[in-house]
């Protein structure tokens, strides 16, 4: 199972928001730079600003963070947009055979290692901000 995108989109929303943020860049504009839908980048600002990091003024008058990008890490983004259901970045199949000694385990113990690799997975993206993002990629825009 995949990382849903709206987590690159969102990322690419904050960076936006921080890189090209005077005047307030509306939907339409962000759309645009993500080559999607506005529609698709105003649901996932109304994520964002759920999560308390955008506010948006309405009709033409575009995004803005709330939240300085130094205390937004790329976990807060992941969990903003609903990437995966705590636990569940892996998916097991379903219905392995009971009567197989293995079939009857598997989920068991493979569980474990899997959660395990999600948490390992969360516990280096706590430790990325947007601030790292959007320095990274202004130098990049630089060159």
């Amino acid at each position: 199972m995949k990382i849903s995108s709206r987590f690159s989109v969102a990322v690419h929303i904050i960076s936006i928001l921080q890189l090209y943020g005077n005047p307030m860049p509306t939907s339409e504009y962000i759309a645009g730079s993500v080559n999607t839908n506005p529609v698709v980048i105003r649901r996932i600002l109304g994520m964002l600003k759920q999560a308390g990091m955008v506010d948006m003024k309405r009709g033409t008058g575009g995004a803005y963070l709330v939240k300085s990008v130094e205390d937004i890490t790329m976990l807060d983004v992941y969990k903003a947009v609903g990437s995966v259901e705590d636990g569940q970045l892996f998916q097991i199949h379903e219905n392995p055979n009971p009567m197989c000694p293995v079939g009857a385990n598997i989920q068991e113990v493979i569980n474990v290692a899997l959660i395990s690799s999600q948490d390992a997975m969360e516990g280096i993206l706590q430790k990325i901000t947007l601030a790292d993002i959007t320095k990274n990629l202004a130098e990049k825009i630089e060159d």
